[in-house]
């Protein structure tokens, strides 16, 4: 084992973009690999759904290129995890193809190994049986009519089968649905490094320079390891790394401030020390890594719930803001007179969200004054976007003319700024499989497939 290894993490996100100067800069540095996320369940659940990418392909083309170029030149692997945005196989493989393109455009050639994260779904089936899916956080139980109706189920896999494409040779690692931090803590743990201090290393790595001042995931991280410490410098010159800002960053999407947990188990940060040793470099050192008591998978699907329909509207009418409750209940109560003996009304939603009032949070200050305008999005979901459009054109119009109690205007309630006004979302989507799995040998369960680009 080395006395230390440093590898960079190109940025936050694959396709969000990164200063190119900055990359020729990191590989000045005697580089191990290079890291970069290129997935998320931020952006919701259409994506997995669909099988459609978040990030467009020219986004992910230009930073890709720029990666690969890098981590050729020098030699070193590439690893890409949760590819594609959703990390299914729809993603997976749209995403090898846009690095195929590169690769022939500038004569390369490399040993490229693709790790699917797909799950069969008589595997979820059989697993449920034996009692060994339980939901992750608030989800509710899962139930066996659900599994049928999920589009690209897929589990969030640990360091195993990215360690083993490592030991397998490959140049480039493309990896279906990961955890992030699987991307940056293989190849030290292959390399025999502490998986606490790995772990704590890749929890922060895997957003760029996030963690450093000022804030920004759109920037690359250089992380050294050692056998009884981690160093995180910014390669930007114009930023800097903080013991406030890293522990902050510890922190980033979890519930406890003293842990977080992984496949490969709970990483104890509560003995953990932050030291700036350098004015723009933090060590890390004291964190531990507890060995789970069984192996588990985070499982992830979305199912088709229907089809979407939008209007955005605005008022300034302190009438119509002052009764817009009023306005509502009638709106619906007309909607759904209309559509009797057409389509049942458990059969379709009709959401109102009144940006301005109450759209963005469920706290309500105390002693608020009225606002002078509030934007008006009427949402509807019904199980083909026909009837989707067709309700939405009616409570539209309804919403228009509704009249309310005080009301002495007779001409419309609300101003649209654009013709026309109603626009088709497409299909609709909703996480129904957010849970964890019980495994014996997760890591013979994604196999490594290798291709010669």
């Amino acid at each position: 084992m080395p006395e230390t290894i440093k590898y960079l993490s190109v940025c936050g996100m694959l396709g969000y973009g990164f200063p190119a100067d900055g990359l020729d800069r990191a590989c000045n540095e005697e580089l191990s690999f290079i890291g970069v996320d290129s997935g998320s369940t931020d952006p919701g659940p259409y994506y997995l759904g669909s099988g459609k990418g978040f990030v467009k392909p020219m986004q992910i083309r230009r930073d890709l290129e720029l990666a690969l170029l890098a981590a050729r030149q020098k030699n070193i692997p590439l690893i890409i995890g949760s590819a594609g945005g959703s990390g299914a196989r729809p993603h997976v493989d749209a995403f090898v193809e846009i690095l195929k393109e590169i690769a022939e455009n500038h004569s390369l050639k490399f040993k490229l190994a693709v790790i699917y994260a797909d799950m069969d779904k008589e595997l979820i089936r059989q697993a449920l049986a034996e009692k060994r899916i339980y939901p992750c956080g608030p989800a509710p139980q899962l139930k066996p009519d659900t599994i049928d109706k999920l589009s690209n189920p897929v589990a969030q896999f640990g360091v195993e089968p990215i360690i083993e494409a490592l030991k397998g040779g490959a140049d480039v690692i493309v990896a279906g649905r990961c955890c992030d931090t699987a991307i940056f803590a293989a190849y030290p743990i292959w390399k025999g490094y502490d998986p606490g201090l790995a772990m704590h290393c890749a929890k922060i790595a895997e957003c760029g320079a996030l963690c450093a001042v000022p804030v920004g995931a759109n920037d690359s991280l250089f992380c050294t390891i050692a056998p009884d410490y981690f160093v995180v410098e910014p390669v930007n010159p114009e930023r800097i790394c903080t013991p406030e800002s890293v522990a902050a960053h510890s922190l980033y999407e979890q519930p406890n401030p003293e842990c977080f947990f992984e496949p490969e188990g709970k990483v104890d940060m509560q003995e953990t020390v932050f030291e700036q040793i350098s004015p723009r470099a933090v060590k890390a050192s004291g964190t531990m890594i507890c060995p789970p008591e069984r192996k588990t998978l985070k499982l992830e699907g979305a199912e088709l719930k229907g089809y979407r329909a939008v209007t955005i509207a605005g008022t300034c009418d302190p009438m119509v803001i002052t009764h817009i409750d009023n306005l509502e209940a009638g709106v619906r109560m007309a909607v759904d007179a209309n559509l009797k003996g057409v389509i049942d009304s458990d059969s379709y939603r009709l959401f109102f969200r009144r940006y301005g009032l109450d759209a963005a949070t469920f706290v309500k200050p105390e002693d608020a004054a009225m606002p002078h305008e509030i934007g008006l999005m009427i949402e509807v979901i019904a199980p083909t976007q026909e009837l989707a459009d067709s309700i939405l054109s009616l409570a539209r119009s309804t919403a228009l003319h509704q009249p309310f109690p005080d009301r002495k205007a007779t001409a419309g309630n609300l101003a649209f700024p654009f013709s026309p006004s109603d626009l088709s979302g497409g299909p609709v989507y909703e996480f129904s499989l957010y849970h964890l799995m019980e495994v014996e040998n997760p890591e013979k369960m994604f196999p490594v497939e290798y291709i010669k680009v």
